[in-house]
């Protein structure tokens, strides 16, 4: 079943009214639509995660400390898309201050997975990845400070693109960890994403780490080919859930029918390099909360609050030192993983997506567990700063999507996208939409 093609905001805001009470994707809708106008994106409706700030309007960051709060300037992202014609139609669920894997959120209520609202959107841009699921919205923006664009791409078979740090401005967007958030699209194919990336890349002066690297012609790219992809089958075999390495494996085989070369590569030290990723967001995301962590601990959810009083536990000889490893790290990836290919593929999650149950309050002593499992694949790339690109490669025996994940080099996401669109046109799970 392919998705509707009619995205006019009348056809929205008719999905969005049969949808909004079985999954939850957003927190506002707007009467009439923002922006507008001629460029590339003239007419196409968006929706954001509810971070990205808009002048005198309410973001609420997922959070009851900032219910209400009223923005004071537009976000750099939202300023450019406006500038291309887009529309916005509202905005997203999201987890609590970005801190959080899974979409659920006591304050806001869960967002739930489009293919079954029993099962998890992933997070914590939740309310993007259901949204363009179930053809709310034609893209969404989200962030990845640990995976967060990624694993609601996967969970709800979508794709979603993790830039460069750097590649995007981050400024008017939520901050939760200065050395490792990203922002990126959502869309239903990685020629879309190329779309809203065209737009939103570049170097912004109101961010002082966005990058002067120039910006590439991403649509004009996606027909090259010519593609060398690094692989690590035995450790897919050995550590993904049987589908998932099933699904992974058989998009890299139709990859190379499509014409490109796959490369056996020793894999990199995810956990290794997942845990220098936790001890940089911890640290950085305790310092950013510390003020509301002294004031009003109350506010935050169980969840949120302990991942924050970690953060204050960091040594920060500890903290230092993931920092002056990271460059050292991200070499030996490009020359070792990459020696001998343009990006390495690898799954989005080890495990099938799983419920929401499991992964909650009630999820019993396995729940810390899975839900490392859950991001385990993910956090290393923001460690690293480069891009990654997520896109689904079929589907589970409960039928819900499975999630394959490109990694590249810093500011190569015109191959990633590449990459993206050559699988794309080669097999047709981007164009499955959930039931009803």
């Amino acid at each position: 079943m392919t998705g509707p093609a009619d995205f006019s905001f009348e056809a929205c805001r008719e999905r969005i009214a049969r949808w909004q009470p079985r999954i939850n994707a957003f927190i506002r809708i707007e009467d009439k639509p923002r922006g507008g106008g001629g460029g590339p994106l003239a007419g196409v409706p968006l929706a954001h995660k509810d971070m990205f700030y808009r002048t005198g309007q309410v973001s609420n960051c997922g959070s009851k400390i900032r219910r209400g709060w009223v923005a004071s300037e537009t976000s750099t992202a939202l300023e450019r898309l406006d500038a291309a014609g887009a529309l916005q139609i509202g905005t997203l669920n999201m987890a609590e201050f970005a801190y959080g894997p899974t979409g659920h959120n006591e304050h806001w209520g869960d967002c739930c997975n489009p293919w079954n609202p029993d099962y998890i959107t992933g997070g914590s841009s939740s309310g993007s990845g259901a949204a363009v699921a179930a053809r709310l919205v034609f893209g969404a923006l989200g962030s990845d400070t640990g995976g967060s664009v990624r694993i609601p791409a996967a969970a709800c078979g979508v794709t979603g693109l993790k830039t460069t740090w750097g590649r995007v401005s981050r400024a008017g967007a939520m901050p939760l960890s200065h050395s490792l958030d990203t922002v990126g699209p959502l869309a239903g194919s990685a020629e879309d994403c190329a779309r809203i990336l065209q737009v939103i890349a570049g170097f912004d002066p109101k961010d002082p780490v966005s990058s002067r690297e120039p910006v590439d012609d991403y649509l004009s790219g996606l027909a090259n080919e010519g593609l060398r992809v690094s692989v690590s089958t035995s450790w897919i075999e050995r550590n993904a859930e049987a589908e998932v390495a099933a699904a992974v494996l058989g998009a890299a085989r139709a990859l190379r029918s499509a014409g490109a070369t796959l490369v056996e590569v020793e894999p990199p030290d995810f956990d290794l390099l997942s845990a220098h990723c936790i001890t940089v967001m911890q640290s950085e995301a305790s310092a950013q909360h510390a003020p509301w962590m002294r004031e009003r601990p109350g506010d935050y959810s169980a969840a949120v609050r302990a991942r924050l009083e970690a953060g204050f536990a960091v040594p920060a000889a500890a903290y230092l030192e993931a920092l002056r490893l990271r460059g050292a790290w991200l070499e030996r990836f490009c020359s070792r993983t990459l020696s001998n290919a343009d990006l390495y593929l690898l799954p989005a999650m080890n495990v099938r997506v799983p419920t929401r149950e499991q992964t909650g309050a009630r999820g019993g002593a396995g729940m810390p567990k899975l839900l490392a499992e859950v991001s385990r694949l993910t956090r290393w790339v923001n460690y690293l700063g480069v891009p990654a690109l997520v896109l689904p490669c079929g589907f589970d025996s409960n039928g819900l999507p499975i999630g394959l994940q490109f990694v590249a080099r810093p500011f190569a996401e015109a191959t990633l996208l590449r990459a993206g669109h050559a699988l794309q046109r080669a097999t047709d799970w981007h164009r499955r939409v959930p039931p009803g």
